[in-house]
């Protein structure tokens, strides 16, 4: 009997780790460098205030990428593909030029991060902005999904770092605790920088491209509707890690730079550069490495994501593994943006009958 049992949880555990991935990878590369400073300010300058948002978006979270995944594994098309199936080119050419431009500013916003993360261990970022944006490109461009698969797990992991971080900063844990399930004083809510600090910190965790990259893995990992009850827990794992990782940035800014008057964090770098005599090396050391992995992650992710965006879109073929010929060069030369944002990082001393189809598609999502 017990070895029955053991047995049942041997084969959970193998169907388990065969398709975890895309949901864990998407929700964790949200906490990127834009990620990681607002979380940062919020903590600077409203403490404990806004822990209370992190249960609300974590569900809304959940409920967003488990619809994104759900829709790749019935219908085997990514979102991008089934937008232009339901509302036509016109529609999906204009949400196109949107990720594509804002997909660009978040990855100029990336190479940001690497510069001044790097720049806190006495590194040049007209150094290692081109080895970090070469580096992305060999992944992204001669990598098999597989392989890049396996080392965006490992980044993913390594946000943990925020979590020790969190810890050595010494907070008030009770009234951590306390103001994660109660909301502020009403008065709070009539502070204009109090609402615009709530929309951020909900924006930042809730991406628009998110639900592009996720549904597009899903296909391509070749996750079927067979499959997709062990997906589902990928991706709920992985809205949960990641804003328990977001509500540790919050409660080390705020046991920080909040307790000792630091109220104004330009971005990632300053506030790691805040904690050094605050929460000490160890903290410091952490946190910034921590902000060169989230931005080094995001960096490789969103280029990703755009290509995805873009070739379904246009009805081309894509994928990680694909090479120039399988995709009419289409899917492979848009990481070209990559390149392009990194240029600008180290130029600038900036702060670091298908219609049809797709109804029936979109109706068979209710049997999961």
């Amino acid at each position: 009997m017990r070895m029955r049992f053991l047995r049942r949880w041997k084969t959970r555990a193998l169907i388990f780790f065969a398709v975890v991935g895309p949901g864990f990878i998407t929700a964790n590369v949200d906490n990127d460098a834009n990620g990681i400073w607002t979380y940062s300010s919020a903590g600077a300058q409203f403490g404990h205030m806004l822990l209370w948002t992190m249960i609300p978006t974590t569900l809304a979270l959940i409920v967003i990428q488990e619809i994104a995944a759900r829709m790749g594994a019935v219908t085997g098309k990514g979102l991008s593909d089934l937008i232009r199936e339901e509302f036509g080119f016109r529609i999906t050419f204009f949400m196109m030029i949107g990720v594509l431009i804002i997909n660009f500013g978040n990855v100029v916003g990336e190479f940001a991060g690497i510069a001044g993360s790097l720049e806190l261990f006495g590194l040049s970022k007209y150094i290692t902005v081109p080895i970090c944006a070469f580096i992305v490109w060999i992944i992204v461009l001669k990598g098999q999904y597989k392989t890049v698969e396996k080392v965006f797990l490992v980044a993913s992991f390594f946000y943990v770092t925020y979590i020790f971080a969190g810890i050595l900063a010494k907070p008030a844990w009770i009234d951590a605790l306390v103001s994660t399930v109660k909301p502020p004083p009403r008065e709070m809510f009539r502070q204009p920088s109090y609402l615009y600090m709530v929309i951020a910190v909900v924006g930042t965790t809730i991406a628009p491209w998110m639900q592009f990259y996720l549904q597009a893995s899903i296909v391509e990992k070749g996750v079927t509707r067979r499959q997709y009850k062990t997906s589902r827990l990928d991706v709920i794992t992985g809205c949960i890690f990641t804003d328990i990782v977001a509500w540790f940035i919050i409660v080390a800014c705020a046991a920080t730079l909040y307790a000792h008057g630091y109220r104004n964090v330009s971005d990632a770098k300053d506030a790691a550069q805040a904690l050094h005599p605050l929460a000490g090396d160890y903290a410091y050391i952490l946190f910034a490495m921590g902000l060169f992995n989230a931005s080094l992650f995001a960096a490789s992710i969103l280029p990703l994501s755009t290509a995805y965006t873009v070739c379904e879109g246009l009805g081309f073929e894509s994928g990680v593994g694909k090479g120039f010929r399988a995709t009419s060069q289409d899917f492979n030369s848009l990481p070209s943006s990559e390149r392009g944002s990194a240029a600008i990082c180290a130029g600038l001393h900036a702060p670091a009958g298908q219609q049809k189809g797709a109804h029936g598609y979109l109706r068979q999502l209710a049997v999961l």
